[in-house]
């Protein structure tokens, strides 16, 4: 990997962690509903990094990538379509998004949630000048190499 996109992933992981602690005191029923994409009709969009996230996750734990799922839910669920499979690794988006069960304070920390998306944009711009994020269910509807950000091998 580029020493660039290496520096976004580096960037990238302390943003998640950030994300995760600026959220912890929300929480959800666990019932994978937002991951039941082709029910909600919502997708979480990935910047090329949190895709690399993942990919190195996937890598790590011996895993290819998963190809679509019969029900248009998360291909990373689990079988049963109730629990991630990459939770610590999760995306941005999933880590931000909650259903109309959500617990905890009423108010949300969208300050702190859309700096974090700045210099989550900011760490692929960084890497890449042409760098967008897409919505997750389009990497996995392509080939592994089309899947990386542009001018990656």
């Amino acid at each position: 990997m580029q020493l660039a996109w290496r520096r976004a992933v580096t960037e990238t992981r302390a943003i998640l962690a950030k994300a995760s602690a600026a959220w912890a005191r929300h929480g959800c029923p666990g019932t994978a509903e937002c991951c039941q994409l082709a029910v909600t009709r919502r997708q979480p969009w990935l910047w090329p990094s949190e895709w690399k996230v993942l990919e190195e996750r996937l890598k790590r734990d011996r895993r290819p990538l998963p190809g679509p799922r019969e029900d248009g839910a998360c291909p990373l669920l689990d079988a049963g379509g109730k629990r991630c499979t990459v939770y610590e690794d999760r995306p941005f988006g999933c880590r931000t998004f909650f259903c109309h069960r959500i617990t905890g304070p009423a108010k949300v920390p969208a300050d702190e949630t859309n700096a974090l998306l700045e210099r989550l944009r900011s760490a692929n711009v960084a890497a890449d000048d042409r760098a967008t994020p897409r919505a997750i269910l389009d990497y996995f509807s392509c080939s592994p190499s089309s899947a990386r950000s542009p001018g990656e091998p």
